[in-house]
């Protein structure tokens, strides 16, 4: 709620700067779409904000073309402006324009259609004020009222980690108690859950824009692209613990032995991910969370010399991918972490 907090802040802000220049600078008597094109730019999304400017430029571009070259050729009309709409968004669709690009297409070729009889110079105005709308949009969001790239990230990370680690703890306690109904409703519940790493994804896109073009964050730059590189192995990590789970859950259900060294390592990943947050909310070096993580590779690597079935044989593995992917989200490049991995599974000391 911060977030957008701010960003109807930056809208508002950026609707009345549009207004003001549009019509008391250039002095455009009907400067609505100067503010509608500042907004668009702003509340479309988090991310890709200086891409959806250009793409609302080249829609109302397109839609204009569209219009002009069809009216010339088979004049106004319902029937000519369904077919004016029509190429406009067809013709977006076909350059690989996302759903911003074809809706300005398609509004653009709706008011030259309908408006250009009783208003023939209504193409220019419309065009200088999508262009100040998006260039207002883009000065308010990356000077005026920059969101802060680490706090954004750090926030929609916390939730997003929160739950994997809460969702760890879960497997662990399931496995612990037998409990394969457990596992099963866990196993949806993650499933379901893409949409915190889609808001993560979005948070960290987003930061990386405002670093990259804001000239008052621009000292933050190696921090937002370490949190990138992060967020990716977080991400991958988090889809092979599905595979973890659901075969925690096959083994629950086919009766295999459960070592009790298994369900401890999942719960100390769930440590290892709680430390994770910890630190990266302190700025500090993760060395608590790769311990975890270490910790928890060597009881998998316990358990596999006990007797353990073959869901549980391939629990352990995912286990250790899933380790290979947490500790490169603390910075470690993929032959240390995968050397660290290997020593902790056959009880080595890192």
């Amino acid at each position: 709620m911060r977030t957008y907090l701010i960003i109807g802040v930056q809208a508002g802000l950026a609707a009345m700067l549009a207004w003001v220049v549009a019509h008391h600078l250039l002095r455009i008597e009907e400067p609505t779409f100067a503010p509608g094109a500042a907004v668009a730019v702003i509340g479309a999304s988090l991310a890709k904000r200086a891409r959806r400017t250009v793409e609302l430029l080249l829609g109302i571009g397109v839609g204009i073309a569209a219009g002009d070259l069809l009216i010339a050729l088979i004049g106004t009309g319902a029937w000519q402006t369904g077919i004016i709409v029509f190429l406009a968004i067809t013709g977006a669709a076909a350059a690989r324009g996302t759903g911003l690009l074809m809706t300005q297409a398609g509004a653009t070729a709706v008011l030259v259609a309908t408006l250009t009889p009783a208003n023939p110079d209504l193409e220019l105005p419309r065009a200088i004020n999508a262009l100040v709308g998006g260039l207002v949009g883009l000065f308010v969001m990356l000077v005026l009222a920059p969101l802060n790239p680490l706090r954004t990230i750090r926030r929609v990370a916390g939730s997003a980690l929160d739950l994997f680690a809460n969702q760890m703890t879960a497997c662990a306690e399931a496995l612990a108690n037998g409990d394969a109904r457990r596992a099963e409703v866990l196993l949806k519940q993650m499933r379901n859950s893409e949409s915190k790493l889609m808001q993560l994804r979005e948070a960290v896109s987003a930061a990386e824009e405002v670093v990259q073009f804001s000239p008052l964050r621009w000292r933050r730059r190696q921090i937002v692209y370490a949190y990138r590189d992060g967020v990716e192995h977080m991400e991958r990590g988090y889809r092979n613990s599905r595979t973890l789970v659901r075969r925690a859950g096959t083994a629950l259900r086919d009766a295999e032995p459960v070592p009790p060294d298994l369900p401890a390592a999942i719960e100390e990943y769930g440590t290892a991910v709680r430390l994770l947050h910890r630190a990266c909310l302190a700025g500090d070096e993760p060395v608590q969370a790769r311990e975890r993580v270490l910790h928890a590779v060597r009881l998998g690597g316990k358990a596999c010399r006990h007797e353990i079935g073959f869901s549980g044989t391939i629990a352990v593995s995912q286990l250790r991918i899933v380790a290979n992917e947490l500790l490169r989200s603390t910075g470690l490049r993929r032959a240390e972490a995968r050397t660290l991995v290997r020593r902790a599974a056959a009880g080595q000391p890192s």
